[in-house]
């Protein structure tokens, strides 16, 4: 074991649990751990949160995972409560989705913009510990010794080149889709790029469609329509190939062209191009260090599956934290549990996955008789009662709460 007082690195005092990444799931996890006593430290290397919108939707099982560290009624209070989606092609609608029926406690998906999501729970984390949460901090080495693991960090600012050992019991990695951390532990991943291009962006709202979350499924690709707080729409198109130097008014361009509708360009708020891929870590579990989120699990960003998803890991995760803790992680029951815990998000990861690609498949351009044909089949799915219900669950990520992975259609 390294002596770190003899290399000139400062050593911070030591905790149960450092989670390595502020972001929605970081912050998720240390609060529901700061809430039954757990000791966390959570490092951060941004100094500042990231205002652009990004992940808004917040899903039916994940709201009820927020609701246990006290901050969904403050979500739902300032968000935008979608009760229904509704397919359009051709300016006819092709079929209406209730989210009713997929929940009693939260029969909506919420619109909300991440930062302010970030928020609730960093407000929630301070809360409970004041001094939990450190950012402008960039962890750079990782050692896991059996006994404990300790990560040396930068912190912005600060002239100590030795940096800061910070030694924990255990230590969550989520550090999002391109997780330094994944690779300072050598795992791998399996990774696959999609023909999938999107520009987005959010304007001000014409009102036009309440709000409902509207699919517009066009011959030239899909294009999709979501409120959020604030009087503002998200729209999202897909586009054949990269968006380049595309802009807000070329954005409000192509969503005229598909639906008749044109945004106002001089609203624009935030813009955001993105090319699909999925990455799948080969392990969730090394050691004493777990993966989280889109560190273990990139996924299509629309919808939030991401970020949805990492709730549900970090809820899955912090009971077996706190048995590693009380009974060590040498305990064989610890050690199966763990194992069962990295199945079941991985099988939670794989399954969001082809929901994605099934979703990124219905909205890829096709010529109009193919179309009218899969509207068809869409508008006889929507009404029929135990179809829609199945897909409205499917499409709310009810499946993927480790309770519903695995099940079938009606039939």
């Amino acid at each position: 074991m390294r002596c770190w007082p003899c290399t000139g690195t400062d050593v911070a005092p030591a905790t149960d649990v450092l989670i390595i990444g502020g972001g929605p799931v970081g912050l998720y996890l240390a609060a529901l751990l700061l809430q039954d006593g757990v000791s966390v430290k959570v490092l951060e290397q941004r100094q500042a949160r990231n205002l652009h919108s990004r992940a808004i939707g917040i899903h039916p099982p994940a709201l009820e995972a927020l609701q246990q560290v006290q901050i969904a009624s403050s979500a739902v209070r300032d968000g935008i409560k979608i009760r229904e989606g509704m397919a359009v092609s051709g300016g006819k609608t092709v079929g209406i989705m209730p989210f009713a029926p997929v929940s009693d406690a939260y029969p909506f998906v919420l619109a909300l913009p991440q930062f302010r999501t970030e928020q609730l729970l960093e407000e929630r984390v301070r809360q409970l510990d004041s001094g939990a949460l450190s950012r402008g901090v960039r962890v750079r080495e990782i050692t896991d010794d059996g006994g404990s693991v300790t990560a040396v960090a930068d912190t912005a600012g600060e002239g100590n080149s030795g940096g800061t050992a910070f030694s924990a019991s255990l230590v969550v990695a989520a550090d999002g889709a391109r997780s330094p951390m994944r690779d300072l532990l050598g795992i791998g991943v399996c990774r696959k790029d999609y023909p999938d291009h999107y520009l987005m962006g959010d304007f001000q709202d014409s009102g036009l469609h309440g709000d409902r979350a509207v699919l517009f499924l066009e011959p030239g690709g899909i294009v999709e329509s979501f409120p959020l707080p604030g009087g503002v729409r998200r729209w999202v198109v897909r586009l054949g190939g990269p968006a380049g130097s595309a802009g807000p008014v070329e954005l409000a361009g192509l969503v005229r062209r598909r639906t008749g509708i044109l945004p106002d360009a001089g609203t624009n708020t935030m813009l955001s191009a993105f090319s699909v891929r999925s990455t799948l870590a080969r392990r969730m579990v090394a050691g004493r260090v777990f993966l989280l989120g889109d560190a273990a699990h990139e996924i299509s960003p629309i919808g939030g599956q991401g970020m949805n998803l990492g709730w549900l890991d970090a809820q899955a995760l912090a009971p077996l934290i706190h048995a590693a803790l009380a009974d060590g992680m040498s305990d064989h029951r610890v050690n199966l549990q763990l194992q069962e815990f990295q199945a079941s998000r991985q099988r939670a990861a794989a399954a969001a996955k082809r929901q994605s690609e099934i979703n990124m498949m219905l909205g890829r351009p096709m010529p109009r008789p193919l179309l009218n044909l899969r509207n068809l089949g869409m508008g006889a799915a929507a009404a029929t009662p135990a179809v829609n219900t199945w897909v409205a669950r499917r499409f709310t990520m009810q499946q993927l709460d480790g309770k519903q992975v695995g099940s079938r259609p009606p039939t």
